[in-house]
């Protein structure tokens, strides 16, 4: 598979920078991302979301996180207007194993998908193939 045209951002959130930087590295070999931004507070992020100051075209959040937990974002970011939420893809990516919190954000929150960590790149052109399928050759 070829990617024709990459993902111009990626928003990495996650409040341990090691699993960030393990993140951006699999996005990188994968090829598949102009930017990559990663935030360790949930907060943050979506202050930042909220100013239209970043624009991801996907969004890889983690679950248990201290101050807002990946919960917390998910029902605040469903209160944006739809215009500043445009059509962005949010992937849930924990260490959760609880079979619980996976029917949870597809059911409540509609995530295009759950996974456990860490991201790797076949994660990442999987993801690629399924949700942005008109941007890979086969």
């Amino acid at each position: 598979m070829n990617i024709l045209k990459k993902w111009s951002c990626v928003l990495l959130i996650d409040d341990n920078e090691a699993d960030n930087f393990l993140h951006e590295i699999a996005i990188r070999e994968a090829d598949c991302a102009e930017e990559i931004i990663a935030y360790e507070m949930a907060e943050e992020a979506l202050q930042k979301l909220k100013e239209a100051e970043v624009h991801p075209e996907i969004i890889f959040l983690d679950l248990n996180m201290p101050g807002m937990d990946g919960w917390e974002f998910l029902e605040e970011y469903n209160t944006l207007p739809k215009a500043l939420k445009g059509a962005i893809v949010i992937m849930m990516l924990t260490a959760s194993s609880n079979p619980k919190d996976k029917q949870k954000a597809i059911q409540d929150f509609q995530l295009m998908g759950f996974s456990n960590k860490p991201l790797t790149r076949e994660l990442c052109l999987e993801i690629m193939k399924k949700h942005f399928p008109e941007r890979c050759s086969f």
